[in-house]
């Protein structure tokens, strides 16, 4: 399977996701802050700088809750992009009245060539579902000059198994309340190989924060990459 297939298959995965939880009716509650790991515990949206009046993306955006936080409690302007047409269809009921928030139904990289240069671009752990090869060059064009990245990506998973020592995806679980787990492919990478890549796009890494469960014995951590195009 190569890295067009793997999309393809999370693709499918989140597909079936969003229809699991439309069919069950699930209610999640808004949020008031930006979590970039699987805790309320870390940064916030502060890593992204004033974003008032800002153009920002929200990459794999899924019910839109973070966008919508961002829009009403930071007055940022933000494109959310869905790949999954049942994620978009759940955060298109919810928030498709918000002004300032734009819901889009499309392949992220195919998107990004087509918009006007973003003032910031984050994603919620959706990079890992990327093929980085394919989304970096695209993301770097998308950014204006000197704009901000932020993203958070898995590091080490529920089975203590850290990143993979190359740039390929490997099989992930996706937990699915009230049903059996998905089977995903992510491209879980040390911080040097994303550094590397994003350098090689002309995107400067500020700094990676660990994020770590906060209960012991729980091996799952997750790294938060700040960055900034190249000016």
């Amino acid at each position: 399977m190569d890295g067009s297939e793997h999309e393809a298959a999370n693709a499918r995965a989140w597909t079936d996701y969003g229809q699991h939880h439309l069919r069950r009716g699930t209610e999640v509650p808004d949020v008031d802050r930006v979590t970039w790991g699987f805790w309320p515990t870390g940064p916030g949206a502060e890593v992204l700088g004033d974003l008032s009046g800002r153009r920002v993306l929200d990459l794999g955006s899924g019910l839109g809750k973070v966008a919508a936080h961002l829009v009403r409690e930071h007055q940022a302007v933000v494109d959310a992009v869905e790949t999954s047409p049942t994620q978009h269809e759940r955060a298109v009921a919810r928030y498709s009245n918000l002004p300032g928030l734009n819901l889009i139904h499309a392949d992220a990289v195919e998107h990004l060539p087509n918009a006007e240069p973003y003032d910031a671009i984050y994603s919620v752990h959706g990079f890992a579902y990327i093929n980085p090869h394919r989304l970096l060059p695209a993301l770097r064009n998308a950014l204006k000059p000197g704009g901000r990245l932020a993203f958070s990506v898995l590091h080490t998973n529920s089975d203590g198994r850290g990143p993979s020592p190359s740039v390929a995806a490997r099989p992930e679980v996706l937990p699915l309340a009230g049903g059996a787990p998905l089977t995903v492919h992510m491209w879980v990478l040390s911080p040097t190989l994303w550094e590397d890549l994003l350098v090689d796009n002309s995107l400067l890494v500020d700094a990676v924060d660990v994020l770590d469960a906060p209960d012991e014995g729980n091996p799952v951590s997750v790294r938060l990459f700040r960055a900034h195009r190249r000016i």
